[in-house]
């Protein structure tokens, strides 16, 4: 059964959320949402949708909807998400979820007061070497993890293709780190305790664009997290994640360029884990843009058998509990017991 939704927000990311929706054949979107009408009006003429509102209300009363997309700028999405709730319909919402824990946990009670899914896209832990990076530790050649190092750091221009990041008080750990901290809990688990350090690098921003997480992870697993747009570096690959994560008996480590090596006593094997690719991926967003497609399988999924998606609103406001207790211990200069 083919699946009707409604996207709300139709800025840079939704071309290609939707690009990736068509992907699986069996979700169709039949309407956009957009404040601004003139944009969400080009989108819907280059796509062929539809029916186009700038009044989400006035959207919900004409159309039949079995799940709504949110797109937008984080302070709509707890607006649109007690919306949704209101008029009983799933609800998927962009990553990061709240610009605040307690705006969250709200979002995520009133979604489950009016029991109906509530999912995050939270994309980059479907990304494909992350994914294999999960594979080669679930195999356990490599034994117990100990220590894991996430590094997520570049010189990417962010700051003049996007003017508005410089305005944000709260950068770099609620952007980037909402995605990286969430890729900590995918693959070792819920943190015990964390600590955090910010920096602000970039001359003429308000916020940190450098932050430096380290957390005591599930059975003792220490994590750290290094997210940076200010390091200029030989492996300066934009949107690219690496690792090293030794083990008791071995080692994984995601490189540049996709490479995946797990190392152990009988040496390394290495393998180029390269990311699917569509045709209508924008190659500076090339991994990051090919993980839509399963996270949206996932999410399309759990709508279709009312199992619990991977991403639900309750999984990741666990990540955004790393991500305040970041902001909390950076402030304080303490240590935050989660």
């Amino acid at each position: 059964m083919t699946l009707r939704f409604a996207i709300f927000g139709t800025g840079f990311w939704s071309r290609f959320q939707l690009a990736a929706w068509r992907e699986l054949d069996v979700a169709e979107c039949v309407a956009f949402y957009n404040r601004t009408r003139s944009k969400a009006e080009a989108l819907a003429r280059e796509f062929g949708v539809p029916a186009v509102y700038d009044d989400p209300e006035e959207l919900l009363r004409h159309e039949e909807l079995d799940f709504m997309d949110i797109i937008t700028h984080v302070d709509l999405h707890s607006d649109l998400v007690h919306l949704a709730a209101r008029h009983k319909i799933p609800v998927i919402c962009q990553k990061p979820m709240a610009p605040d824990l307690e705006t969250a946990r709200q979002m995520v009670q009133v979604c489950q007061e009016a029991d109906i899914p509530f999912m995050v896209h939270e994309n980059w832990r479907y990304q494909y070497p992350i994914q294999q990076v999960k594979k080669a530790l679930q195999e356990g050649k490599v034994g117990r993890p100990f220590r894991g190092h996430i590094v997520f750091a570049n010189s990417a221009p962010v700051f003049e293709n996007h003017p508005y990041l410089k305005e944000l008080e709260e950068f770099i750990v609620a952007d980037i780190g909402s995605h990286v901290l969430d890729t900590a809990r995918f693959l070792f688990g819920e943190a015990q305790t964390l600590y955090c350090q910010t920096r602000q690098v970039t001359p003429g921003i308000r916020g940190e664009d450098v932050a430096t997480v380290m957390m005591e992870m599930g059975d003792g697993i220490t994590v750290t997290c290094s997210l940076s747009y200010a390091s200029r570096v030989e492996h300066d690959r934009w949107n690219e994640t690496y690792m090293m994560i030794e083990c008791d008996n071995g080692s994984v480590e995601l490189g540049p360029d996709y490479w995946v090596r797990v190392t152990t006593a009988q040496g390394t094997l290495a393998t180029r884990c390269v990311p699917p690719n569509y045709d209508w991926i924008d190659h500076d967003y090339y991994v990051v843009q090919s993980s839509i497609v399963p996270c949206n399988a996932d999410l399309l999924r759990a709508l279709q058998t009312g199992q619990p998606a991977p991403t639900s609103g309750e999984d990741n406001f666990e990540t955004m509990r790393l991500v305040f207790a970041a902001y909390d211990s950076a402030r304080s200069g303490q240590v935050i017991a989660l």
